[in-house]
């Protein structure tokens, strides 16, 4: 990349925009301290043409703004890091009008537009070779070995996500409503708390049918299952498949380890470790057997962070991950690539399946 020099006390910008509101993180290029943040509860809408950027705008630039303020304010971000769910599949809005807007609002000289797995990865493994599961309500995996991106999964509850917090609390209930019906496979321990959580089993169609966030009201029923694991034997059934998929897709991603290789990280970040041993037991179990040469480690940073190690990365000309159209694309302001167009774009390296 081309080399920038960057003023003493110039600022670099992290951003997540996730399924719980907007968070900002104002660090210095040299890192000195901890970063500031602020937090937007509302998250940011998705329309026809996917994440609305405006309504991004109007949350980000008056957050940035305060933000400034309390150091001193002034126009001095130097890059900024924007991650969000959804942006490889529905960021086109983003990546058309993020760009110029910052760069007329704070003077940016280069942006990265990054998919949530992508900033998740930076957050967890860093800038080195490696792989990443991000579990929540979904799941996907996402590796690298500094060349190109592979991803497994993340394809919603509906075509994928397996072993998610919504395939689990899926499994569940079906478990629970087979006892319901006297059909195989079924648990009354699942039962009980399906009837403790929603009421009547004949009435949970009724109530999980209509909604429009069904994926999270599956896999709000997750944590019931491994509650019911230590002494019901479907339940832990379901929670040890849940960790052969998501085993399956740390496998599919992570860089092949070579003659007299340690091996490589699999960070696993998300809520969905947070359900503690009766997933993990099974899940440290199978990535053993599935991938013995790799370390299973628990993230050591959030997407939040994630966001900002790469907007210090752009800043500090360090830059290792893959750029990619979708996953990671870095826009240089015309001011640095010395054009009077538009921003224009740094090359990207492909992803695989």
């Amino acid at each position: 990349m081309e080399s920038h020099g960057h003023a003493a006390g110039e600022y670099v910008l992290g951003v997540d925009s996730g399924g719980s509101g907007l968070r900002v993180a104002l660090g210095t290029v040299a890192g000195e301290g901890p970063p500031a943040m602020s937090v937007c509860d509302e998250p940011v809408r998705t329309g026809p043409a996917g994440i609305d950027a405006a309504h991004l705008l109007d949350q980000l630039l008056p957050a940035v703004r305060h933000l400034l303020a309390r150091h001193g304010g002034g126009d001095r971000i130097a890059t900024a890091a924007i991650g969000a769910a959804g942006m490889a599949t529905l960021g086109d809005q983003l990546r058309a009008e993020l760009p110029a807007a910052l760069a007329d609002a704070f003077g940016l000289r280069q942006l990265a537009l990054a998919a949530d797995a992508v900033t998740a990865y930076a957050g967890a493994v860093g800038q080195r070779p490696g792989a990443v599961v991000a579990a929540g309500t979904g799941l996907i995996a996402l590796g690298t070995d500094l060349t190109q991106w592979r991803r497994a999964d993340g394809w919603g509850h509906l075509l994928g996500d397996s072993g998610g917090g919504a395939w689990i609390g899926r499994a569940g209930l079906d478990a629970a409503m087979r006892a319901h019906d006297g059909r195989r496979g079924g648990s009354p321990a699942l039962l009980a708390r399906l009837e403790a959580v929603f009421g009547p089993a004949p009435e949970l169609p009724g109530q999980l049918y209509p909604r429009t966030d069904r994926p999270a009201v599956l896999a709000s029923f997750a944590p019931e299952v491994a509650a019911c694991a230590a002494h019901d034997p479907v339940a832990e059934a379901i929670l040890r498949d849940a960790a052969g998929h998501i085993a399956e897709a740390a496998a599919a991603v992570c860089p092949k380890a070579g003659t007299g290789d340690a091996g490589y990280e699999v960070a696993l970040t998300g809520g969905l470790f947070r359900m503690g041993e009766p997933l993990l037991l099974p899940l440290r179990e199978e990535l053993a057997r599935q991938l013995p040469q790799a370390r299973a480690v628990p993230g050591s940073g959030d997407p939040l962070i994630g966001s900002l190690r790469i907007a210090r990365a752009l800043a500090t000309d360090g830059l290792r991950l893959p750029l990619h159209p979708t996953l990671l694309r870095v826009t240089v302001s015309p001011q640095e690539s010395g054009t009077s167009r538009g921003a224009t774009e740094q090359g990207s390296r492909p992803v695989s399946h």
